[in-house]
């Protein structure tokens, strides 16, 4: 069942077996950890043995370990082979509604669905129902391609927003009497999971009417105040994958003798989680900039080089607490603040006449360069004060701590000033993030 005006699909979901245990089943996204490989670690111990989709996804963390091409074959034929020996069971068709505890948050809702890739274009300028939130980087996409292109399944990392204020679309499902499909606890800190069927063709139909109303086109006008296209879904967590999912279903396309054949191909779909912007339980929270091999001084010298025509300015300060409070005092100014820790010191870069609007952008607009002229240098993307300090202490590393955005802004930002510059926001911490459980078959 496919609602094409909203790029709603309805999914045939693959679930584990009943007697899979599930705390061992479910691992974090793929896309965490990366400057943690002890935390990876300790998903091998846990599921050694175990079915899990641990076995089923290529953690980011082992990217340049040299072993690619051997962990992709290993997981195609893992995925197999779970298909094969009943490990992943087809369910009825329909969606599956979640309900995540965190260390943070005491509910988070959701609903798996799948969406039509269809009606996305990550090409910067794009006003497509599903749009993309940050700045798509084509070179990221390879590695994600060859890891999807020869897989039988999916399992999703990617959250979805709705712009949903009137809650409208989840919530009711939690009123009605559904048949429950799990509730387990979440391995190393990850919280618990519980989740139900969502299967009966009225309660479907109803969940489309509601989505079809927030795309109405001229309750968009009037909520975002803007003429054009409707954007009813923006990427949340997931950029990149939801990407190359496109990418895989584009060549699908290409590589067809006759294209009206393949529209109904499963490979035209990608499985999210939907997730209201305003459900009590997301988070917005910054991404933060951590740089490994790099000389303090020499980075000081090419910021000074590269906002030399925007008033900018460089500090450096006894204690932490100097710096909180000289970033008390240049709170009304109008530029951008960025306050940084470098092996064990505290300090900040104030870019007065920023061309940028926000703070990430400026930031990033000169680390793309700074990195391209020192590739023996190495970024990473942080969750969380704690985990700066810690890398930022060290005596080759510098961490940059960044401002939120503000979620209800974020649809509007989106709508009228396209992509944000990529890893600008983060929706709650590592271990907050999608853990994988539901997968659906991508090849006929």
């Amino acid at each position: 069942m496919t609602f094409e005006d909203i790029a709603l699909h309805v999914p045939s979901i693959l679930l584990p077996r009943e007697d899979i245990d599930l705390t061992k089943w479910a691992v974090i996204a793929c896309d965490q950890y990366t400057s943690l490989p002890e935390y990876w670690e300790q998903v091998e111990a846990l599921t050694a043995g175990s079915p899990s989709t641990a076995h089923l996804i290529f953690p980011e963390v082992y990217l340049e370990s040299g072993d690619e091409e051997d962990r992709i074959r290993k997981i195609n034929r893992n995925m197999a082979e779970y298909l094969e020996q009943g490990i992943l069971v087809p369910q009825a068709p329909g969606f599956m509604l979640l309900d995540r505890k965190t260390c943070a948050v005491t509910s988070r809702k959701g609903l798996v669905v799948a969406l039509d890739l269809e009606h996305y274009d990550f090409r910067s300028g794009a006003d497509t129902l599903i749009r993309a939130t940050e700045g798509t980087i084509v070179d990221r996409l390879p590695p994600r391609i060859r890891v999807r292109e020869s897989a039988p399944i999916e399992l999703p990392h990617i959250m979805v927003l709705i712009d949903d204020p009137d809650r409208t679309v989840i919530e009711p499902l939690f009123d009605l009497e559904l048949e429950s499909a799990y509730d387990f606890s979440l391995m190393l800190d990850g919280g618990h999971l519980r989740g139900w069927k969502v299967t009966d063709p009225g309660v479907i139909a109803n969940i489309a009417t509601a989505l079809r109303r927030l795309a109405d086109p001229a309750g968009f006008r009037n909520r975002y105040g803007v003429d054009g296209s409707p954007m009813l879904y923006a990427m949340g967590d997931g950029n990149h994958s939801f990407a190359t999912a496109k990418a895989i279903w584009e060549k699908v396309k290409a590589d067809a003798d006759d294209r009206s054949e393949v529209m109904n191909h499963p490979a035209r779909y990608a499985l999210v989680e939907l997730v209201n912007l305003h459900d009590e339980g997301l988070e917005f929270e910054p991404i933060f900039r951590v740089l490994f091999q790099v000389d303090l001084r020499d980075l000081s010298q090419a910021m000074t080089v590269f906002f030399e025509e925007c008033d900018f300015t460089w500090r450096l300060f006894e204690s932490r607490e100097k710096m909180t409070e000289a970033l008390r005092q240049a709170e009304s100014q109008q530029g951008h603040v960025l306050p940084f820790v470098a092996g064990g010191r505290f300090g900040m870069a104030v870019v007065n006449r920023p061309r940028h609007n926000l703070a990430v952008g400026t930031l990033q607009s000169f680390l793309d360069v700074y990195l391209e002229q020192n590739p023996k240098t190495r970024i990473d993307y942080i969750h969380g004060d704690d985990a700066v300090m810690e890398f930022g202490s060290r005596e080759d590393a510098m961490g940059f701590y960044l401002p939120s955005i503000s979620k209800n802004d974020f649809f509007r930002t989106i709508i009228l000033d396209g992509a944000l510059p990529r890893k600008t926001f983060s929706m709650g911490h590592a271990d907050e993030k999608r853990f994988y459980v539901e997968c659906r078959r991508i090849i006929p």
